[in-house]
């Protein structure tokens, strides 16, 4: 299917720039244009962490870390009713004052930011904990697809390009000394994602990628370089993962821990709010990074296999919204949630799976956390509201 295709069914986009709301239709003609499909697999998606995050909290005998979860997820409707009721292009009009918003809410966190267990990435506001740089990922998104659709005449040009490296570099730096490695890589992976939508030709990724090995290489093999650019704990945890090594408290702890829930559940399980795993306190952090094996050790294969087909079919549902785009600016927005959900969700089964090292990512939906809901729900307000300004007859 051709992304530029011209179909008579497709709407041009309804709202005008000088009314960031945009003028809505009436209430039969909005529904006309409302995805479902994207919407129920979302919602599927929630519920399916909160089911495995009472189960957690009801094993540890902590009924507030649900609780918790439960109103975050209440509080995370609101930047989705945002994202849904606002039209993107508002977001491309004042694309610069996002990219303030996100850079000066970066800054604040290296100066004022909460420390946990030697990780500054927090700022406590009143009795909820806000995490910039997972509200940097969707900024990121609107500034960056604004970025290349106000200049799409030049994307060809190595100068728009550097320059859109330049854009996503202050972000990056800044989330990076936090340290937030795996943030830092979901950042520019959401780059790669919009700039290649965008159109930007293949032999400058060729040229950056080739630079990027060779820097990698010196930092690596020079132990000055190494020891300057990644913590401690990171190293350990990139040489536990190559080593393999099984031992009781080593680098590889967790994920062998994780190991021996899923090898617990079998096929089908020990059956929801029966793991032994998660009441002995086995595998730590199960809420956040490691929500998955309470999956995998209550539900077995089948249960493992059920979430992961909502998580294809939602997938699939943003698939389609970036594809029957016909706007570049909503084409690249898409691409940009796909790659950053897509990234989080890879990454975090590749750490269980011990494919990957550990570097703190959560699962989308799933894993406990204020922020990440919002971000996960945001996303989802964005997506839906593309959706409705570009397609009123839905499959």
């Amino acid at each position: 299917m051709s992304l530029n295709g011209n179909r008579p069914e497709v709407f041009a986009s309804v709202a005008s720039l000088s009314n960031p709301i945009g003028s809505r239709p009436q209430s039969a003609r909005a529904l006309q244009g409302f995805d479902f499909a994207l919407f129920m697999s979302a919602l599927v998606l929630v519920v399916f962490g909160l089911m495995a995050i009472y189960s957690e909290a009801s094993g540890r005998q902590d009924p507030k870390n649900f609780e918790r979860q439960l109103v975050n997820t209440m509080i995370g409707l609101v930047p989705g009713l945002v994202m849904y009721f606002v039209n993107p292009k508002f977001w491309q009009r004042v694309s610069w004052a996002l990219y303030g918003i996100m850079v000066s809410l970066l800054l604040v966190t290296l100066f004022i930011g909460k420390e946990i267990k030697g990780s500054q990435r927090w700022i406590d506001v009143g009795p909820l904990q806000f995490q910039p740089s997972e509200a940097a990922k969707l900024l990121c998104i609107l500034t960056m697809a604004s970025f290349f659709a106000n200049r799409e005449l030049d994307i060809k040009k190595p100068l728009l390009f550097l320059l859109g490296l330049l854009h996503i570099a202050l972000p990056m730096f800044l989330t990076f000394k936090q340290p937030h490695l795996g943030a830092t890589m979901v950042l520019f992976v959401a780059w790669l994602a919009i700039s290649f939508v965008a159109g930007t030709p293949l032999k400058f990724y060729g040229i950056l990628f080739a630079g990027l090995l060779a820097v990698g290489i010196v930092a690596w093999k020079v132990p000055a370089v190494k020891d300057k650019l990644f913590q401690g704990y990171q190293l350990e945890r990139v040489q536990g993962l190559l080593s393999k090594k099984k031992d009781r408290r080593g680098d590889n702890y967790q994920t062998d821990r994780a190991e021996i829930a899923f090898g617990v559940g079998g096929v089908t399980g020990t059956g929801y709010n029966r793991g032994v795993q998660k009441a002995k306190g086995f595998v730590p952090e199960q809420r956040n990074d490691f929500i998955f094996t309470v999956v995998g050790e209550e539900g077995g294969l089948v249960g493992c296999s059920v979430v992961l087909a909502a998580f294809a079919f939602f997938f699939y549902r943003i698939f389609l919204v970036m594809t029957d785009a016909e706007d570049i600016y909503f084409r690249m927005m898409a691409a940009g949630v796909f790659a950053i959900l897509g990234f989080q969700m890879f990454v975090n089964l590749g750490m269980l799976l011990q494919i990957v090292p550990v570097v703190g990512l959560w699962l989308p939906f799933m894993s406990s956390g204020g922020t990440a809901i919002w971000l996960c729900l945001g996303c989802v307000g964005l997506l839906l509201s593309i959706r409705q300004r570009e397609r009123r007859i839905l499959y």
